[in-house]
């Protein structure tokens, strides 16, 4: 930390001040949001988009799939009431955590023929391509 001199009248706040600004970078660690991503994988062939999502330990009662124009929200909120109360857990490796996940998808992609399945706490979902921005072939004349 900084060394304060005392030869003029400087009030405790101006030294908290002083000190605070004057801090070595060592001494404060800068707040961290801490981000869970959660497992998924997306990925696109000539057929369309495909995303796997985690879903371990979950129905597919309990995971909502929405369509807003063109973003792709797959949420799960956790219910205080999925535990039972008079149950003593003495491990528990398999998080339940709630997620929210949101994507934009590109117009080149057919949100209304959206299709998906669960199996295995996995949950796929595959968008497919519009007819028009398949590819084709062009006779030149």
């Amino acid at each position: 930390m900084g060394t304060i001199f005392l030869e003029r009248k400087f009030s405790p706040l101006d030294i908290l001040v002083k000190n605070f600004f004057q801090a070595e970078q060592e001494e404060f660690t800068p707040p961290t949001n801490r981000i869970i991503n959660h497992p998924v994988d997306i990925y696109e062939d000539k057929n369309g988009l495909y995303f796997d999502i985690a879903c371990t330990g979950l129905t597919k009662k309990q995971v909502k799939v929405d369509i807003e124009e063109d973003i792709l929200r797959v949420s799960y909120t956790k219910n205080d009431k999925d535990e039972e109360k008079d149950t003593h857990v003495y491990h528990s490796g398999i998080a339940k955590r709630s997620f929210n996940l949101g994507y934009k998808i590109a117009r080149r992609f057919d949100l209304s023929k959206i299709e998906g399945s669960m199996k295995d706490g996995l949950l796929k979902l595959f968008i497919p391509l519009t007819p028009e921005s398949k590819p084709k072939t062009v006779s030149i004349k």
